[in-house]
């Protein structure tokens, strides 16, 4: 009988306890979309990663397209095929597909060579975003920053919260 009611006792304590500690901190967000955009070696990253995806999956594209010729080139000769023909044909196209597969795995996949990439050109400029946030938060005496850009959403946010110019200028960015 004693657990039972020093069990909801405990719950309302650690509660009010967490309700207290959370009013005492200072909250402010910034917009990390707003805040790479203003950077300009970020904008001349995206402009290559963009280049380079664009310039690999036209590649793939024709490929696929050279493929499409031989299957259709196949299925016109198909009847006039010994069956030792048509069994060389179709694992030619299939062998085909398959380096093409290989290759946009290894261009586009997770561990690709876009991501790959994208780590060498923009993981550095995100690195100096989040410790420009720290130096910002800890000089205002922040508790949390959050980000109003991405999946974080926040229904309303004051302008006077608002850390992006802070951050931009900690990291020596000229708008």
């Amino acid at each position: 009988m004693r657990k039972l009611i020093l069990l909801p006792l405990l719950f309302f304590t650690i509660a009010l306890n967490a309700q207290h500690s959370t009013a005492a901190a200072k909250f402010g967000y910034v917009d990390t979309d707003y805040i790479l955009g203003q950077i300009p070696e970020y904008k001349a990253a995206q402009t290559e990663l963009d280049k380079t995806s664009i310039q690999w999956q036209k590649e793939i594209e024709g490929k696929y397209s050279e493929i499409d010729k031989l299957y259709k080139s196949f299925q016109a000769d198909m009847v006039l095929l010994t069956e030792d023909m048509k069994k060389k044909r179709e694992n030619e196209i299939i062998n085909r597909e398959k380096e093409v597969k290989d290759l946009q795995k290894q261009r586009f996949g997770v561990d690709g060579e876009l991501y790959k990439k994208r780590q060498e050109l923009v993981k550095p400029i995100q690195d100096r975003v989040y410790n420009a946030i720290k130096q910002v938060a800890e000089k205002n005496g922040l508790g949390f920053i959050m980000d109003k850009a991405g999946q974080v959403s926040l229904l309303y946010a004051n302008n006077k919260y608002d850390r992006s110019d802070d951050v931009i200028a900690a990291m020596g960015v000229k708008k």
